[in-house]
This record gives C-alpha cells, sequence and structure tokens, in this order.
C-alpha cells in the first residue's frame, strides 16, 4: 500500500501577517524588559517603549522629515536609474549568447566588490548628497535585477519561441512578445530585492560619509551625542519600517499584476 504525502499547507497573508506581529511582540517584550530590570544599562539599551514613543516624536520633527525625504529621493532615483539600465542590459546578456560570453569576465569581476568599499572613491570623485548615493545605489541594486531578467529569460518555453520564429517573426518581436512578458514576474522578484539593497545603501552611505542629509547622517550624528543612543534606535525604527512598507506594497502589486504567475506556482 503506498501512502501519499500531502503537500504542507501555505500560510495565508493574514496567517502571515499574525505570525510576523507576535514575532515583533516578543522582541519589544524582549527590549522592554532588558531595559527595565537594569540588566542592560540604559544608555546602552533603552526600553523599547521609550524608543517607540522617541520615534513617534520624530514624526512632527521637520528637519527629521526632511532627512528621510533625502533618503527616500536617493533611493527612488537610484532604483528608478537602476531598473532602466539593468533591465535592457539583462534581456540582452540572457538573449545574445555572443555578448553574454563577451562580457562574462568583466560581470563577474564586477559583481563581488562590496559598494560600501567604493564610497570613498565616491566620494572624493563626486562629492557629497545625492550625486554621491545614486551611482552607488546604482551600483548596488542593478546586480539582482541584471541576474533575474536574465535567469527570467532561461525559464521562458522555447515551444512557444518557436512557434513564432515558425510564423515569420523576428528575434526582437519574439523578446517582446513571448520572452519579456514570461520573464516578467522574475524581473519583478529582482526589482523587489534591489529596492531593499538600494535603501540599505542607501542610508548605509549617508552612516558612513559622515557629511551631507538623511537619515543615515541623522543616525551617524545621534551615534556620537552624548546620550544619542534613543535617536539611533528610533530612526532604526523609521529605517526598517520604511523598508516594510515598501517591500509589502512591491509584494502586493506583484501578486496583482503576475497573480497568474504565483497560481501557477501553488499548483
Amino acid at each position: 500500500m503506498t501512502i501519499q504525502s500531502t503537500p504542507p499547507r501555505r500560510l495565508s497573508r493574514t496567517g502571515t501577517w499574525v505570525r510576523g506581529a507576535v514575532g515583533v511582540a516578543v522582541l519589544f517584550a524582549a527590549s522592554e524588559a532588558l531595559g527595565r530590570a537594569g540588566i542592560v544599562d540604559r544608555s546602552y539599551l533603552p526600553p523599547a517603549s521609550d524608543v517607540v514613543v522617541r520615534a513617534a516624536e520624530l514624526a512632527t520633527d521637520t528637519e527629521f522629515l526632511f532627512n528621510v525625504r533625502v533618503t527616500l529621493t536617493a533611493w527612488a532615483l537610484g532604483l528608478l536609474s537602476a531598473i532602466a539600465i539593468a533591465v535592457p542590459l539583462g534581456l540582452l546578456l540572457g538573449s545574445v549568447p555572443a555578448v553574454n560570453t563577451a562580457t562574462r569576465a568583466i560581470v563577474e569581476f564586477l559583481r563581488p566588490i562590496p559598494s560600501v568599499a567604493l564610497i570613498p572613491l565616491a566620494a572624493l570623485l563626486l562629492g557629497s548628497g545625492l550625486e554621491m548615493e545614486v551611482p552607488l545605489i546604482i551600483y548596488a541594486s542593478s546586480w539582482p535585477i541584471l541576474f533575474n531578467t536574465m535567469y527570467g529569460l532561461d525559464e521562458v518555453d522555447p515551444t512557444a519561441k518557436e512557434t513564432l520564429r515558425s510564423f515569420g517573426f523576428g528575434r526582437m518581436q519574439v523578446l517582446l512578445r513571448v520572452s519579456l512578458p514570461s520573464a516578467a514576474p522574475f524581473i519583478a522578484t529582482g526589482i523587489r530585492l534591489a529596492a531593499a539593497i538600494a535603501l540599505i545603501l542607501a542610508i548605509g552611505t549617508e552612516i558612513l560619509s559622515g557629511f551631507g542629509d538623511g537619515l543615515g547622517t541623522f543616525i551617524g550624528e545621534a551615534g556620537i551625542t552624548l546620550n544619542g543612543v534613543e535617536d539611533v534606535l528610533a530612526g532604526t525604527v523609521w529605517a526598517g519600517c520604511i523598508g516594510l512598507i515598501i517591500d509589502a506594497a512591491l509584494v502586493r502589486g506583484e501578486h496583482r499584476v503576475f497573480h497568474w504567475h504565483h497560481a501557477r506556482q501553488a499548483s
């Protein structure tokens, strides 16, 4: 007698959010308990409630909101530029083997270089502000979009491409009519990954550069002031919430636009 195993049930969206909320609540309670019990000095780890209150107060601070706007501007410009560069480049490398082979060594040489290592050079050549941040964000966030685009092209049904070729469609028409629509869900996943990388790099660049404006600059300056840990953690809470909102919006949009792709994966 054969025993058929049933596939594990996927959590509903509500169940996922509930589990996430429980995890946040546990972390909040642990941080609050450590801060209140005096196990950890409050100057190093203030109670979570104090951090949340300070984060809420920053919502009415016009200078802080200006810093957040500067960071989001750099994030958006860098991400949109990365999409405009990486998607066409990925389509080219993924659909023309000769170009892929010719550029593979360059790509594999550049990809492992950490973006933070380029901050001193970028600051020297480009100065501060958006002129420095945006190129670094483009460099870092282009890779997941590029490789997801190439991977998506590899997953295109070859029968569909051959069918169009048999009807006299050229390479560009096959790319636009079959390959690009089929690869679009993979490109969207690459963009979602790149969005997180872009935000991390925008804030990290501001922290490490030590000058200019932005959320990272606020966190960095708070870290060198007396009793600034609360501001550092409040700024970090803001960064985490912004990242969560961006990811949730992209996931929701991805599921709406490519619902057919997710339905096929679930079946």
